[in-house]
């Protein structure tokens, strides 16, 4: 019985390793023309930087990218004899295609507005980067 719970928790542990060391990979920002932003004054602008900023934190804390797409059970021989063997299998979840083109679509936006804020040299803009910068 000993062995049975120490192979399940260095099996749990596992699985809790393997989900620290996922990603989500890099999201290319959707191309949003900055002069969709052309007729927003520097203050409109700011407000919609933190509006899309709010968006893109709240996608990006959406739920977890990893899913468990099988668990298998059974006995394997070994050096100390006979034990339990219990192996999860993890990937990526399909759920995600839709939180990365919201937050491909966001990125754009946010490119977009400090594009937009640039042309017309908004303070708050100073030292923010867009993407490839």
């Amino acid at each position: 019985m000993k062995t049975f719970t120490t192979a399940t928790l260095l099996a749990t542990v596992g699985m809790f390793g393997l989900a620290g060391c996922a990603s989500t990979g890099t999201i290319t920002p959707q191309y949003v023309p900055p002069s969709t932003y052309q007729s927003y004054d520097c203050q409109a602008l700011s407000q919609e930087y933190n509006r899309v900023n709010r968006y893109v934190e709240a996608a990006r804390n959406e739920q977890s990218t990893l899913s468990a797409s099988g668990v298998g059970v059974g006995i394997s021989a070994g050096r100390w004899g006979i034990s339990p063997n219990i192996s999860f299998g993890v990937g990526k979840s399909n759920d995600t295609k839709a939180r990365d083109a919201k937050l491909s679509r966001l990125y754009g936006e946010n490119d977009a507005i400090v594009q937009s804020a640039r042309i017309q040299r908004c303070s708050f803009v100073n030292g923010i980067k867009i993407y490839g910068e």
